[in-house]
């Protein structure tokens, strides 16, 4: 379904960072668990921690880091809303109002990823652009709605 984006106000800076402390919050449980079935089960084969090898330490953040692009694309492309953009009352979209398909929300998250880099700059920059757009918004063709109360 096809939302109508020149019509569509986008969320303020103080609902996106309401919405990403939300999905934090939420975040380091399902990465708790997450290091929880890797960590416990290599401790009891090898009698170390993954962190004493470099290789496995690099192994363990590349796995994390799936684990949250997982988290974001599932929920981008099922509903598209986290349950912190639910609380806050927006979602994503594309550029022409349509629903994220994976792609869209994979070049979504990698381009947030780049824009949230340097101290968060990408997202700061919606507080001065005239679209109220982040970085990562223009750069990956997608962008936040509000949704209407019912």
């Amino acid at each position: 379904m096809a939302l109508d984006i020149s019509r569509a106000k986008t969320p303020s800076l103080l609902r996106r960072l309401g919405a990403l402390i939300y999905d934090s919050l939420l975040l380091v449980g399902v990465l708790m668990l997450a290091v929880m079935l890797v960590v416990i089960p290599y401790q009891l084969v090898t009698g170390a921690s993954p962190h004493e090898n470099p290789t496995h330490l690099l192994l363990m953040q590349l796995y994390l880091l799936a684990i949250i692009c997982g988290f974001y694309v599932f929920f981008w492309t099922h509903g598209g809303q986290t349950l912190g953009m639910r609380a806050w009352r927006f979602r994503v979209i594309r550029d022409d109002g349509e629903d994220m398909r994976r792609a869209d929300a994979l070049r979504r998250f990698g381009w947030a990823t780049l824009s949230l880099l340097p101290a968060g700059l990408g997202l700061w920059w919606c507080a001065l652009d005239r679209d109220g757009l982040a970085w990562h918004d223009r750069w990956s063709r997608s962008r936040l709605a509000m949704l209407q109360r019912h």
